[in-house]
């Protein structure tokens, strides 16, 4: 097994190598070595966020695929992905499952191994205060969000705050989803203490966590842990905490320092990257030597598409046709549509009439290597912040459910170049728009499970869709994933499979 070291994390070595819970601890000798001067620790701290590199694929292919935005059955051999869209209850080797483990463990134990250092030589190398505290709040904010994301795919997992030798790692247990949540909530509300607003970074730094990016996700976890149970030991929990949530988006809102941009596309606009919209986003750079450019736009998009325009392959992909129910949801002239999705193409004079997502695809900006696209990737940004809060109104909080929440879809509503205004909006009609607003993003899944409605919905989205019988029936187990087979064989006895795999 491989083992990394601070001196390939700088160099900003991602790796595909398999790692988990039985891995050495980053070498001691090399961090005492490596962390002697206030500049080592800016450039550890900066190698944390390239832990983050393979996120947005992960949102495509465990969350996208898994819900009713995409009909993901293959056709051009038996795929990864395939076991995810068809609820296949054989998946524990997946490989988009193992990565979603093995990549948030290896940050994770990158994370514990900084702040040690950062405890132990902090306050006698970096002089200046604010910026050690600063550094802590990113560490702490990035391992809340790595265990916000095992938490959400896995229930139950690991808790692990400190560097741990390979036999230590093989006893610790997977700790109750409560515990992982006052830990997450623990490191975000230090985050959000130290961490600067956006204007407080130089620019260089301008895409780092900044407190409304902590704000924002601690708003998210308290709106997670309010879905319900649904009888599974996931990240519902009926908490009923709707009203912390919107604590957080409201002192979001008055910072001014946000705001809808006028057009749909300027979002995701290659020439736009961290405009007014976008609280947090993962920074990629094309043209890097190591690469460090980004993958995920492609991940959706079949090769053919890419070679009928003169383009080349990408990622050797087949189509990921969007569903015929989601097509059937939007209405005439919704200009997110034409954007988002693509209807049909020619390729070696066959038709593909499917539609798929390419969303985040500039054909005019194709890297010369399919893995240096040069577009970031956006978290979190102000259109889910508003849709999110009205949510939490339609759940109880504070807010007036007529007038607010309705005006903050008809305002998504009205960008997307629809008229026609709605009134009195449900739940249901929300949930209807986000999925619109957010197609491709990876959201859907996490709001059919946080709404309680992923059961209902599914169960009848796949009687009507999978017209083939090429799917599993959908059962409550299948909102979590399975721990990794490999976990389990690397320590028996210590982890239980979930359930219904």
């Amino acid at each position: 097994m491989k083992k990394l070291t601070i001196f390939l994390l700088l160099l900003g070595i991602f790796g595909s190598c398999k790692m988990d819970l039985d891995q050495q601890p980053i070498s001691d000798a090399t961090s005492e070595t490596f962390f002697q001067t206030t500049n080592d620790f800016v450039q550890g701290v900066n190698a944390l966020y390239n832990g983050l590199q393979k996120y947005p694929d992960r949102l495509m292919n465990l969350s996208e695929t898994r819900s009713d935005n995409l009909y993901a059955i293959s056709d051009g051999g038996v795929r990864d992905w395939e076991g995810i869209n068809s609820f296949h209850k054989t998946i524990a080797s997946n490989p988009y499952v193992q990565e979603a483990w093995y990549t948030n463990y290896n940050v994770i134990f990158r994370v514990n191994n900084f702040l040690e250092q950062l405890q132990s030589k902090g306050a006698t190398v970096i002089t200046d205060e604010g910026l050690r505290n600063r550094m802590e709040g990113e560490a702490k904010f990035l391992r809340a969000f790595l265990y916000f994301d095992l938490l959400r795919y896995f229930g139950k997992v690991p808790l692990i705050d400190h560097v741990v030798s390979a036999e230590e790692a093989k006893t610790i247990p997977r700790s109750n989803v409560e515990d992982i949540y006052t830990f997450i909530i623990g490191d975000l509300n230090k985050a959000v203490e130290t961490l600067p607003v956006p204007a407080g970074y130089a620019e260089a730094d301008r895409g780092h966590a900044n407190k409304y990016a902590a704000k924002m996700l601690l708003g998210l976890v308290y709106m997670t842990r309010s879905g319900p149970t649904l009888g599974i030991e996931g990240a519902g929990q009926a908490s009923n905490e709707w009203s912390k949530a919107v604590e957080q988006f409201n002192e979001i809102i008055a910072s001014n320092e946000f705001l809808l941009l006028d057009k749909y596309a300027d979002i995701f606009s290659y020439n736009n990257e961290r405009n007014k919209e976008v609280i947090f986003n993962i920074e990629y750079a094309s043209g890097a030597n190591p690469v460090v450019g980004s993958t995920f736009p492609w991940v959706l998009v079949p090769d053919n598409w890419f070679n009928s325009l003169g383009l080349g392959t990408q990622g050797g992909l087949t189509i990921r046709p969007v569903s015929n129910d989601f097509m059937g949801t939007y209405v005439t002239d919704d200009s997110r549509r034409p954007f988002c999705i693509q209807e049909g193409y020619i390729y070696n004079k066959v038709a593909e009439n499917r539609p798929f997502i390419k969303k985040f695809v500039d054909v005019t900006k194709v890297p010369a290597s399919r893995m240096d696209w040069p577009i970031n990737y956006i978290v979190f940004r102000y259109s889910d912040l508003l849709l999110l809060k009205a949510e939490c109104i339609l759940n109880g909080a504070p807010g007036n459910s007529s007038t607010d929440v309705d005006a903050v879809v008809n305002q998504i509503r009205k960008r997307a170049g629809l008229t026609t205004e709605l009134a009195n909006v449900t739940k249901s009609q929300l949930m209807d728009e986000r999925r619109r607003e957010f197609i491709g993003e990876g959201l859907r899944w996490f709001d059919l499970i946080r709404s309680g409605t992923v059961e209902p919905v599914m169960k009848a989205w796949i009687a009507k869709e999978d017209q083939a019988k090429q799917m599993s029936d959908f059962q409550l187990n299948y909102i979590l994933y399975p721990v990794p087979q490999s976990e389990l064989d690397n320590s028996p006895g210590l982890y239980t499979q979930n359930p219904g795999y």
